[in-house]
């Protein structure tokens, strides 16, 4: 399984996660688990996700996510789970 890390950080609004998920949905990226928090206006969501059925490498997933992100006002981080685990491990 090729299991990525997405974060999604920024001032909260409507339609984060339905343009999120939206673009997952159409790049054949499946939705694993999903946290979403809002503290003071603040949103926060971090999503496992498995892309193995995409036709799009990580980078290209990675590079477009963090414009969508650009977009909508956000910022979205695309990790490989490994590289994630490594950089915050204690």
């Amino acid at each position: 399984m090729n299991k990525t890390i997405i974060t999604v950080v920024g001032k909260d609004t409507v339609g984060i996660i339905a343009k999120v998920c939206t673009y997952l949905a159409e790049n054949q990226v499946n939705i694993l688990d999903i946290s979403q928090t809002i503290v003071d206006g603040f949103f926060n969501m971090m999503m496992v996700v498995d892309a193995n059925q995409s036709a799009k490498e990580h980078s290209q997933l990675a590079e477009e996510l963090e414009r969508l992100g650009e977009e909508i006002g956000v910022r979205i981080r695309c990790q490989k789970e490994e590289i994630f685990d490594r950089m915050h491990r204690l």
